[in-house]
C-alpha cells in the first residue's frame, strides 16, 4: 500500500466519520415528523439513490449478478435481510434518540459498539482476547454499570444502538458483499415495507401534503445523507490499516457528544463524566493493544529473518 493511497483512504474515511458526527443536526431539522415517517423515506430514497449510483458508474449487471448469488445462497439471503431488519432498527433508534434530545446517549451507544463488536467476535467467531483487549471491556462494563445505577435507568438507547449496529457489522462480514450492493440490496429489502408504511399514513405516501417542502426536501435528502458517508467510508477503509481505521472511528461519537452538550444544552452529569472516563480509559487501552499486536508480530518475523 503506497503513502498517497494511505493518505486518501484517511481523509475519505475521516470525512465518513465528519458526515455521521453531524448527522444529528440533520436530523433536527425535520423532528416535526415522526421517526417512523422519517425511517421510511430514508429507506425508501437510499435506495433509489443506490440504483442511481449503480447505474451511474455502470454496475447494473454486476448488482443482477449479485442479487441471483444472493437468491441461491440461503445463508447469504437469510444474513443479508437480517443485516437489513438490524440496520433499519439502528437507524430508527438514532433517529429517535436525535430527536427526542438524547444525543448524549446515542454517543454513548457509538462509543460502547467497538467493544460489542470485538465481544461478538469473541463468542460467535471464536477470536481470542489479549489480557488488556479484556480489561478494556472490565472498565467500559464498570462505566455503564455506575451509569446505570446513578440514574436508576438503563442505558438502553446506547445499547439498542451498539448491539443492532454490532450484530449488523458481524453479519456484513459473514456476507461478503460489497458496500455498493450491500447497500442497495439491503434497502431493497425493506423498501416494500416502508412503501406500505408511507400509504398507510393520513396524508398517504411520502407526505407531500401537510409539511412544507423545505422538510419534503430534507426528506428525500435523507437518502443521500444516509449512502454518500457509507460509500466514502468503504472507499477509506480498503486504504488504511486496520488499528487507524479503529482509532478513526471515534470521531464520530466524539463531535455527537459535543453537539450533544453544547448545542442542543443536554444534561452533562458527574455520573456521565465519570461514566465517559471508563469507557474512553478502556478505549485507550483497547487501541494501545491493537497498536502492539502488529509491531511485535513484525518484529518476530524479522528475528526469523536473521
Amino acid at each position: 500500500m503506497n503513502s498517497n493511497q494511505e493518505k486518501i483512504g484517511i481523509i475519505y474515511t475521516i470525512g465518513a466519520y465528519i458526515l455521521w458526527g453531524f448527522l444529528p443536526i440533520y436530523w433536527k431539522f425535520i423532528d416535526s415528523v415522526s421517526p417512523g415517517e422519517i425511517l421510511a423515506n430514508r429507506i425508501v430514497w437510499s435506495f433509489v439513490f443506490m440504483i442511481v449510483i449503480v447505474l451511474f458508474t455502470r454496475n447494473w449487471h454486476g448488482f443482477i449478478k449479485e442479487c441471483k448469488q444472493i437468491i441461491k445462497d440461503k445463508k447469504a439471503l437469510i444474513g443479508i435481510s437480517l443485516a437489513s431488519i438490524l440496520i433499519s432498527l439502528n437507524w430508527l433508534t438514532y433517529i429517535w434518540a436525535v430527536n427526542t434530545d438524547h444525543v448524549i446517549q446515542a454517543s454513548l451507544g457509538y462509543y460502547i459498539n467497538p467493544l460489542i463488536s470485538i465481544l461478538l467476535g469473541m463468542i460467535i467467531l471464536k477470536e481470542k482476547l489479549t489480557r488488556n483487549q479484556s480489561f478494556s471491556f472490565v472498565l467500559a462494563g464498570i462505566g455503564v454499570l455506575y451509569l446505570t445505577f446513578n440514574f436508576g435507568v438503563f442505558p438502553w438507547i446506547s445499547f439498542l444502538l451498539a448491539f443492532t449496529f454490532g450484530f449488523y457489522g458481524l453479519l456484513k462480514k459473514m456476507v461478503n458483499v460489497s458496500a455498493m450492493f450491500g447497500l442497495t440490496i439491503e434497502t431493497m429489502i425493506v423498501t416494500p415495507i416502508a412503501l406500505i408504511y408511507l400509504a398507510a399514513l393520513p396524508e398517504n405516501a411520502f407526505t407531500f401534503g401537510n409539511i412544507t417542502t423545505a422538510t419534503n426536501l430534507l426528506l428525500v435528502g435523507a437518502g443521500v445523507a444516509t449512502a454518500i458517508p457509507l460509500l466514502l467510508f468503504a472507499s477509506g477503509a480498503k486504504q488504511i490499516p486496520l488499528a487507524m481505521l479503529g482509532f478513526l472511528q471515534y470521531i464520530a461519537p466524539t463531535i455527537m457528544l459535543l453537539l450533544g452538550v453544547f448545542l442542543y444544552n443536554e444534561a452533562f452529569t458527574q455520573a456521565h463524566l465519570i461514566a465517559f472516563i471508563f469507557i474512553w480509559s478502556a478505549l485507550i487501552i483497547y487501541m494501545l493493544s491493537s497498536y502492539k499486536k502488529p509491531i511485535r508480530v513484525k518484529r518476530d518475523n524479522a528475528y526469523k529473518a536473521d
